[in-house]
């Protein structure tokens, strides 16, 4: 089997190894195509029947001009870059990637919301420019400082990542309410399910870990600020288009949202003209909430898998079943 990787850098820049899907056919690893030339990736692909991408699109006019394509997996729980219709209509299997860094995820939600509280990053630079040698005091902070303990988080989507999430709340003191369509046994013991306005009403602290459908695009808009405490603070490492960012930004320079955490935005890499850049009190990642090495070789294993699986007859975590 002639197996493609398009776009390989993000998961693994180096410090993992493609040796999993070398033993299962003639491997060609490229780190980035075109996101926007399709003839590119048509070129890369030519007679592979295995191809794997992570955010390379994949449309129906690559699928189309590669009739040998027989599979396509997606380095990513998110599939949306494979034309999945035009993939089933050619008997091509469609795989993702379902759960592999829900630790991580859940983890990089309370670092954000941690530096935000304490913005340790920034102090850790002003003393390594001097400023503390130089301090008539013995201390200084820039910034006001919040302790978590007593506060109340509302999570927006309490499946395995808002557990998670709200679990290492819960360990810092914090009472926890959830909003979920689908409220189990598990998540009633780390928090409260309460509807959406009571979360929005109560919360201190907003966490989105809900997925992207299109009525959950633009839940954090102005009307639903409005309702939230006077100095909410919010973060987001799920998904960019759940937040009206031009809202959001008003709503941070107005001071009615203290802060925001976000890891993702509505486009991605984002744009120099995206008001989230410019609004207080506003911290921004490179979306890298799953990037942890021992998330990426999780990502990298199941991936294996998925192909070993179809090669063998038994394809897994298929999102196009015929």
């Amino acid at each position: 089997m002639n197996i493609v990787i398009l776009d390989g850098y993000t998961e693994n820049p180096g410090d993992l190894s493609w040796e999993g899907f070398e033993k299962l056919g003639k491997l060609t690893v490229y780190d980035r195509s075109s996101l926007t030339d399709p003839k590119e990736s048509i070129s890369r692909i030519g007679g592979a029947e295995a191809v794997i991408v992570n955010k390379t699109p994949v449309t129906a006019e690559v699928i189309n001009a590669c009739p040998s394509i027989r599979y396509i997996g997606v380095l990513a729980t998110g599939y949306n870059v494979v034309d999945v219709n035009a993939a089933k209509s050619k008997g091509i299997v469609v795989t993702n990637i379902p759960t592999y860094g829900t630790a991580a995820v859940g983890q990089f939600a309370i670092a954000l919301l941690l530096e935000i509280c304490h913005h340790a990053g920034y102090h850790d630079k002003t003393v390594h420019e001097g400023r503390w040698e130089k301090n008539p005091d013995w201390c200084y902070w820039d910034y006001p400082l919040i302790e978590l303990a007593d506060k109340t988080m509302g999570i927006i989507g309490f499946g395995r990542i808002g557990q998670v999430t709200g679990t290492i709340a819960k360990a810092l003191g914090m009472k926890v309410i959830a909003y979920d369509g689908y409220p189990n046994d598990r998540g009633k013991q780390i928090a409260s399910y309460v509807s959406l306005d009571e979360l929005f009403a109560r919360s201190d602290v907003i966490c989105l870990h809900c997925p992207l459908f299109p009525e959950t695009a633009g839940l954090i808009n102005k009307t639903t600020i409005a309702k939230m405490k006077d100095g909410v603070i919010l973060i987001n490492n799920s998904r960019g288009p759940l937040v009206v960012e031009e809202d959001l930004a008003d709503a941070l320079n107005s001071g009615k949202v203290y802060a925001a955490g976000l890891d993702v935005v509505s486009t991605e890499p984002i744009k120099g003209d995206n008001p989230l850049l410019k609004a207080k009190n506003c911290i921004i990642t490179p979306h890298i909430s799953w990037a942890p090495k021992e998330s990426r070789q999780r990502l990298m294993d199941i991936a294996v898998n998925n192909l070993a699986a179809f090669v063998n007859g038994s394809p897994v975590n298929v999102v196009n079943k015929q």
